[in-house]
């Protein structure tokens, strides 16, 4: 399944990248609750709406990637800038390796996205 999000503002590749970092995420996504480990930048751990989590962290053409390795669902998202159909706005793309899920679990990824939205809004 595929969730998407668009925050509007003006974002470079840069900024995406030098700001969402693990240990930033908090301040980004109210859906994510706590740090636990921010490691060594490119994995950590994370406390989130659906609990405790390894995280991953890549740079992707755009912006960045998150990856939590251990979820269930192969949970990931981007967040990324420079594309159509709005260039200067951040587009979240969240994903998980299923067709389908239980209703409750798929309005947690949609209010997942939408908070990346609003917390992206917020620092723009």
């Amino acid at each position: 399944m595929e969730f998407f999000a668009q925050a509007k503002g003006i974002w470079t590749e840069e900024d995406l990248r030098s700001r969402l970092t693990i240990g930033s995420l908090v301040e980004h996504c109210a859906s994510i609750t706590e740090i636990i480990d921010t490691g060594d930048g490119v994995s950590g751990e994370i406390y989130s709406v659906w609990g405790q989590f390894k995280l991953e962290r890549s740079l992707v053409r755009g912006g960045v990637r998150f990856a939590m390795p251990t979820c269930p669902n192969a949970m990931a998202w981007t967040v990324t800038t420079g594309f159509p159909p709005d260039p200067d706005a951040a587009l979240i793309h969240c994903t998980i390796n299923r067709p389908d899920h239980d209703p409750d679990f798929i309005e947690s990824l949609e209010e997942f996205v939408e908070d990346w939205r609003v917390g992206l809004e917020k620092a723009a």
